[in-house]
């Protein structure tokens, strides 16, 4: 059953990752196509805009409230009025996920000793999406587990992650099968 379920996360990533690719790639030739019909002051703005990218990297680096509607950045997240949960993952991996009940479209997860703002991506499949594509870090969450991928390397960073509740439903559901198993 398990194999079954990994299938599917792995499958539907995959999807959404061409999916994702393919958006890019289209609004690559849109924009191309726009810059050809750009009279020449375009370039100038364009030199202005490194400018603004050099001051915010000299500016310090702010907590980013939780629930702004900024893009993703690199930045920490604010945790103020959030309720964590932990996660213990296969091959002993574990992460904590905080989420703040006013806000649905964003989590906080702490992967890699760092803490990181994903944001909410609609599914057709009503499983739990939330990316950063600066970080490249997706969270796939069914009612069974978790999953956490690295969307940039297109490779799973963890798998079969699951909160205590989750832990408990699964050793119940588990518990009947081993009953039943016959003795030798």
């Amino acid at each position: 059953m398990k194999k079954h379920f990994t299938a599917i996360a792995l499958i539907g990533a995959l999807f959404a990752m061409a999916g994702i690719t393919a958006a890019q790639a289209q609004s690559t030739t849109t924009s191309s196509k726009s810059t050809a019909k750009t009279p020449a002051k375009k370039p100038v703005a364009k030199k202005k805009a490194p400018a603004k990218k050099a001051a915010a990297a000299a500016a310090p680096a702010a907590k980013m409230p939780f629930s702004s509607d900024a893009e993703d950045d690199e930045s920490e997240p604010e945790l103020g009025g959030t309720v964590s949960a932990d996660y213990n993952c296969e091959l002993g991996h574990k992460l904590t996920i905080w989420k703040n009940e006013a806000d649905d479209r964003h989590i906080a997860i702490r992967w890699d000793k760092k803490i990181n703002r994903l944001t909410r991506v609609e599914t057709t499949t009503g499983a739990h999406r939330f990316e950063n594509r600066k970080l490249g870090l997706v969270w796939i969450g069914i009612p069974a587990k978790g999953l956490l991928l690295d969307s940039k390397k297109g490779q799973q960073l963890a798998n079969e992650c699951k909160n205590p509740e989750q832990q408990q439903v699964s050793a119940a559901a588990a518990a009947p099968a081993v009953a039943a198993a016959p003795k030798n």
